[in-house]
């Protein structure tokens, strides 16, 4: 055998090792992560976080390839990761619906879906031209399943563009365009509708932000970008509502649109082309479309127990810096309760009651500060309890059964329990309502 061939076997041996060796390395290091992510669906599934909410991701594992653009996508934490070579959901009830990694799967292997077959999420009839079963009505932003404020955004502009290019401009109705709620969804489509030359009015229950409006004046409502309409990219992250809200009132000012506020839809009549629109004040308005951009939680969910009418109790906290040296009770385990608690215990004594065992759906950081606060007695956390009864100068729970009875002392009261969908709203003006059940929201 000459020493040529000996050199070659001994090089292509070395190689051959050290391939082996990269490969060994590469197969322990996805078993190792496997185990890991393993052990975290275990955790979700034993802390109520592996059940999705609501809107989740939905992975086709015969198209993933697990490049982990979609966990790099991610903006949250632990929604997904790779098991066994592929990309799967961990903590599905935090996902809040940022779509990106939808986006960003390069073989489309993602789907949004809403719903499981456990858990239906009840919503408005709506097409992907953001139709409803009404001809002439339009659905966008949290009614229809997306309440991230990007997403929302994104689907007012979509819905007026689809709109316009049907838009009939000869008709008997004021306007061409009615739309109902300045937050989000309705900004981007007062805009567009603006940008599309469409004459329209826009007209909010409240004030401009909607539902964004009533968060704590400290409380962070983006953390990823979006495109406005006539105003371009906004590049802000960790953004908090005071400088969201600044943005959209510049938007609007700048491209001379006024939002009706204060003016609550009551009626919605259909007449021979168009609709006739009236407000809980008397106003009335006739339009050709009306795009529906509301919240899906019409009106504040009560806990229908003595003393909750009385002035002490509030369902929203807006100045919490204005509140000092009282005792005071959180109702809920979501993340505008946790959120609440924190911003209020910087300055009173808080107590946080839920009816669960333990937080099963807010986002990790609201998990961590919530976690610290409780070990450093910051904040008292009743799980298990709910409210019995609202005294003057106290509060009762129960914790198990009536019979189990804790009191507290107590000056103000806020409770976080969700709020109902404006079912009689909608179905009053011929909406369909179904319950879906794992019904795709985006898909490619």
């Amino acid at each position: 055998m000459s020493e040529q061939l000996i050199e070659n076997i001994i090089v292509y041996g070395l190689v051959a090792l050290l391939c082996g060796v990269v490969i060994w390395i590469y197969i322990r290091k996805q078993i190792r992560e496997s185990r890991q992510v393993d052990e975290k669906i275990k955790k979700a599934k034993e802390t109520g976080l592996f059940e999705p909410i609501s809107l989740h991701p939905v992975v086709d594992p015969n198209s993933c390839i697990k490049t982990g653009a979609c966990i790099i996508a991610c903006p949250e934490k632990d929604i997904l990761g790779i098991r066994n070579g592929k990309a799967t959901t961990i903590n599905a009830s935090r996902c809040v619906g940022h779509g990106a990694c939808f986006h960003a799967c390069p073989t489309q292997a993602i789907t949004l879906v809403i719903g499981t077959e456990k858990r239906g999420v009840e919503l408005p009839h709506v097409n992907q031209k953001f139709e409803s079963n009404v001809p002439g009505i339009s659905i966008a932003g949290e009614l229809g399943g997306m309440g991230l404020i990007k997403n929302a955004v994104e689907q007012g502009r979509q819905a007026v563009e689809y709109l316009t290019h049907q838009a009939k401009r000869k008709h008997d109705a004021e306007y061409d365009l009615l739309i109902v709620g300045a937050g989000p969804a309705g900004i981007s489509a007062s805009l567009t509708a603006k940008k599309n030359k469409l004459k329209f009015i826009t007209l909010e229950q409240d004030t401009l932000g909607g539902t964004v409006f009533t968060f704590p004046r400290s409380k962070i409502v983006m953390t990823s970008a979006m495109d406005l309409p006539l105003h371009g990219k906004v590049k802000l992250y960790e953004t908090r509502k005071s400088e969201l809200l600044k943005i959209w009132e510049n938007a609007l000012t700048t491209n001379n649109i006024t939002i009706k506020e204060n003016t609550r839809v009551e009626i919605i009549n259909p007449k021979d082309d168009y609709f006739e629109v009236i407000s809980a004040e008397g106003d009335k308005f006739t339009t050709k479309h009306i795009l529906l951009a509301i919240g899906r939680r019409g009106t504040p969910r009560k806990l229908n127990v003595p003393g909750e009418q009385t002035e002490k109790v509030a369902y929203r906290l807006l100045e919490p810096e204005h509140i000092e040296n009282k005792e005071v009770l959180v109702v809920g385990g979501g993340d505008s309760a946790i959120e609440s608690a924190l911003l209020l215990a910087d300055q009173n004594s808080v107590t946080l009651s839920y009816r669960k065992n333990v937080f099963g759906r807010i986002k990790p950081k609201n998990s961590e500060r919530i976690t610290a606060a409780m070990e450093s007695g910051k904040i008292k956390v009743l799980f298990n309890t709910n409210v019995a009864e609202i005294k003057p100068e106290e509060v009762i729970l129960t914790n198990g059964n009536e019979n189990n009875k804790i009191t507290i002392q107590n000056d103000l009261v806020y409770i976080f329990a969700g709020g109902e969908l404006p079912t009689q709203f909608l179905q009053k003006i011929g909406l369909e309502i179904t319950k879906k059940h794992g019904e795709a929201i985006l898909k490619h």
